[in-house]
């Protein structure tokens, strides 16, 4: 049988986490504007990194954004502004100059939270029967309850955007987080099964790894849960994190639940890329949001 959303929360140690906004700093840069912001997501004190248009009225649509892994434990949200090497440019002034106010924040071992390396944390969790990723999903939700109770956002237009992490981050949130009402991801969508026989699954953290997961659901039935709403795949064929028979097995798994909802979901597959976004894939990502959302 299916998993379901509340199956998925249980198998995560999913969290409902309050949250409160601490402090904001506001830096005019030109025709869009960074927010530098101080949350308070459950019990922990968290850096947030927002950019929205600077003439904009009104309530305008928003993207939460996950930031990727890459090794750059010391990057967190910052991404957001600087980008990162497999980026085409950083994303926080294309999205703002887009229309959308879009949040990042860093996630627990990234920016500045990296006083606690993966590994410990990790390896803590898991004695307890919980995942590092649980953990993250808990506080990316926290930020979606920010975004959606700010006044110039509207709450009905939430995308959710990542590339690699941020990937699975934004269409495991969108699973069991109806508030998000459109899903672009890239360079992570796979069947975990899969990449484990292929051994490819040694390449991604042990923050990925959720007890007892692969009994219950898999990527492509992870991603079924976001079904009716829209959803945009982007991969490269020759991306080692997500190889491609893993992405066609959980492809396999998916698209039954979006029979009867012609163009709901899009996919993306570029020959010849890796793990990196491409002009193609961001262009595509563009478009959707735009479709979808404005």
């Amino acid at each position: 049988m299916p998993v379901t959303a509340d199956r998925f929360r249980e198998l995560l140690g999913f969290e409902d986490r309050g949250v409160t906004l601490l402090s904001r700093q506001i830096q005019p840069s030109g025709d869009y504007t960074i927010e530098h912001l101080r949350l308070r997501i459950g019990d922990e004190d968290v850096r947030g990194i927002l950019t929205r248009p600077t003439a904009a009225v009104g309530r305008l649509p928003a993207i939460l954004y996950g930031h990727s892994h890459g090794g750059g434990y010391a990057i967190g949200a910052r991404e957001l502004l600087d980008g990162r090497e497999y980026l085409v440019s950083p994303l926080g002034p294309v999205f703002a100059r887009a229309g959308y106010v879009t949040l990042s924040i860093d996630m627990p071992v990234f920016g500045e939270r990296a006083s606690v390396s993966e590994g410990s944390a990790a390896k803590a969790l898991l004695w307890y029967g919980k995942s590092l990723f649980g953990q993250m999903l808990s506080d990316h939700a926290g930020a979606l309850t920010y975004l959606a109770g700010r006044d110039d956002v509207d709450a009905t237009r939430i995308g959710a955007f990542g590339l690699s992490m941020g990937c699975v981050l934004s269409y495991w949130l969108a699973a069991i987080d109806k508030r998000i009402a459109a899903v672009a991801h890239l360079c992570c969508f796979a069947d975990f099964r899969t990449m484990i026989a292929l051994g490819a699954h040694d390449g991604h953290g042990i923050y990925l790894t959720v007890p007892g997961l692969l009994r219950e659901a898999d990527g492509g039935s992870i991603a079924a849960l976001i079904a009716p709403r829209p959803q945009l795949i982007c991969v490269g064929e020759a991306d080692h994190f997500s190889p491609p028979e893993a992405v066609a097995r959980a492809l396999e798994d998916l698209r039954p639940a979006y029979e009867g909802e012609p163009g709901m979901l899009e996919f993306l597959s570029e020959p010849g890329i890796g793990h990196q976004e491409t002009p193609r894939m961001r262009a595509a990502v563009l478009d959707f949001f735009a479709r979808r959302l404005g």
